[in-house]
């Protein structure tokens, strides 16, 4: 991998709103066929390699998780030649053994949002990805190192639930998350991992634990303990950001996630080329139509 080039990504959730560090920084203010992104898209050096960041909630932490434009947040990173992506999210957890301030980097996704878009494809153009392992392998065993030789206490699977919110949830949801055998719960994580499937970039996890949601006894989560447990872990997070890079950038992907649409695209060529709506997908088809239709 040429570290020259921008192919590595961190997306920032609650509490993680810049990387400390972070050296020749540059903003790229994105338009997408699908809007917005959240915020700026941050360009920037660690350790001499270029990545770009972008936080999930935008600058002061302005949008509730239901109001994110997940599509425009992935397309623009696609736009910049991002193909390596790693989320940082705030999660609580639905098991004794998942501490507040551990971590989880998750292999499994179950979703219970009702209200956000979670494809680019629509409007005459049908894509049907596989979803069977959310997360690029590859990149959640470079984690897990990264994560093990800082010494820091994780978890190297688990099942992120993700919920619509913004509210925290019932206790009643709670043990019904909990007596499906999920592992962790959040708002913001599935339609993220589904587009960067969809966008053909490599995509993992880190979830920094701040609760246990409601489930236990004598615990209760409030916003403001949630955001103490997470300032706590912004200093490990931005240290496994600068021991991860590295890894991530000498990294030689063999895994299915770069071409992930070659048996997901169902339309038919001549309904795709002539479709209005290619334009606004095009930047992520045109190497299996414009070269071989057009």
């Amino acid at each position: 991998m040429n570290k020259n080039f921008i192919e590595i990504a961190f997306i920032g959730g609650s509490g993680l709103y810049e990387i400390d560090g972070l050296e020749n920084i540059t903003e790229k203010d994105i338009d997408t066929p699908f809007g917005k992104p959240s915020d700026k898209v941050i360009i920037g050096t660690i350790n001499g390699i270029v990545c770009a960041f972008l936080s999930r909630h935008g600058k002061g932490h302005i949008l509730n998780p239901s109001e994110i434009n997940q599509r425009a947040n992935i397309y623009a990173l696609r736009s910049l030649g991002i193909n390596q992506i790693v989320s940082f999210t705030a999660s609580g957890s639905l098991k004794e053994e998942i501490k507040p301030k551990d971590f989880v980097i998750p292999d499994q996704i179950f979703d219970k949002t009702k209200n956000r878009p979670s494809t680019f494809f629509e409007k005459g153009i049908v894509v049907h990805v596989s979803m069977s392992q959310p997360f690029c392998e590859e990149i959640r065993d470079i984690i897990h190192q990264s994560i093990s030789e800082l010494g820091i206490n994780h978890h190297h699977y688990g099942t992120y639930v993700c919920i619509e919110g913004p509210q925290f949830s019932t206790k009643v949801e709670s043990e019904v998350n909990r007596q499906a055998g999920f592992s962790i719960v959040g708002m913001t994580l599935s339609q993220e991992a589904k587009l960067a499937r969809e966008a053909e970039i490599c995509y993992a996890n880190i979830s920094l634990i701040t609760d246990y949601d409601v489930w236990k006894e004598a615990e209760e989560v409030t916003n403001n303990s949630v955001v103490k447990t997470v300032i706590m872990n912004i200093k490990n997070s931005e240290k496994i950001i600068k021991n991860l890079i590295k890894k991530l950038s000498l990294r030689e992907a063999k895994c299915t996630c770069k071409d992930s649409l070659k048996a997901a695209l169902m339309t038919s060529p001549d309904k795709v080329i002539s479709s209005p709506y290619y334009k606004n997908v095009s930047l992520l088809i045109d190497k299996y139509y414009k070269n071989n239709y057009s």
